[in-house]
């Protein structure tokens, strides 16, 4: 029986701009089942390693591969409607007047402001993840009308339409107040409990964001691993002390993790 293809497998992964190396050799692997966070302080390299892993930044030296597919091989532009992304960086590109199940569509043909001919199956796949993330009334609102906690709901079921393997949810909570993100994570939660989930790689520097469903962690800091494994062995006060580069003490309580500083 051969083994099972790994989600995502980093190897000796290496970003360098003019002198400065932004990621250093890191290595990372996701298995089919497993939930990921990648945390890290502002400057770590988490969103450059997003952007190499969905081909937007080319590697200056090692491996990897996504869903089987080795870059440097295969498509990357085939590969992307494979792949689910959650991210503040599409919001200044869906047109104001977009309504919010047209842009769950575009998701499938992995499009910003759709142009494609979309057909009634599509609307009603659309509906189905608006219905099932509890935001079926914003079908037919346009965009401009929708709050920040909104079009972060939105851009999930937007990412869900292709069905990936893989869901990255890039720093989502980013601008969202606190009523606005426990909505949110909650749907998160929701998604990683199904029984057909895809992988989730969540990117945050914010430990209160790291719901009981997220079973791994991978620790940055200037673009090298400090730590990657179970959250249960991984996130601790030694750990996160490193990656931020100040002493802290971590706990958790009722499932969710706090930080706190030594007075």
């Amino acid at each position: 029986m051969k083994p099972a293809v790994p989600v995502l497998e980093v190897s000796g992964l290496r970003v360098e701009r003019g002198r400065t190396a932004i990621l250093r050799g890191l290595d990372w692997r996701v298995n089919a089942g497993e939930h990921w966070v990648i945390l890290g302080a502002n400057g770590s390299g988490k969103t450059s390693l997003l952007k190499a892993l969905t081909g937007f930044l080319s590697p200056t030296d090692g491996d990897f591969s996504v869903l089987g597919q080795s870059y440097g091989v295969s498509d990357w532009r085939e590969l992307r409607l494979k792949l689910g992304v959650v991210t503040s960086a599409f919001v200044a590109s869906i047109p104001l007047a977009e309504k919010a199940v047209e842009t769950v569509i575009s998701g499938k043909y992995a499009q910003l402001d759709l142009w494609t001919k979309t057909t009634r199956a599509d609307r009603r796949n659309a509906l189905a993840l608006l219905e099932q993330l509890d935001i079926a009334y914003l079908a037919e609102r346009e965009w401009i009308y929708l709050s920040q906690g909104e079009r972060q709901r939105v851009l999930i079921a937007r990412a869900l339409m292709a069905r990936p393997k893989l869901l990255i949810l890039d720093e989502p909570c980013a601008g969202l107040d606190p009523v606005a993100r426990e909505h949110f994570l909650a749907s998160i939660g929701t998604i990683a409990k199904r029984r057909d989930a895809p992988s989730l790689v969540l990117v945050t520097h914010h430990v209160e964001e790291i719901l009981p469903a997220f079973s791994h962690a991978l620790l940055l800091r200037e673009g090298a691993v400090v730590a990657a494994g179970p959250c249960g062995r991984v996130l601790n006060s030694r750990s996160l002390s490193a990656v931020f580069g100040s002493p802290l003490r971590l706990s958790r309580q009722r499932g969710r993790y706090r930080i706190d500083f030594p007075a």
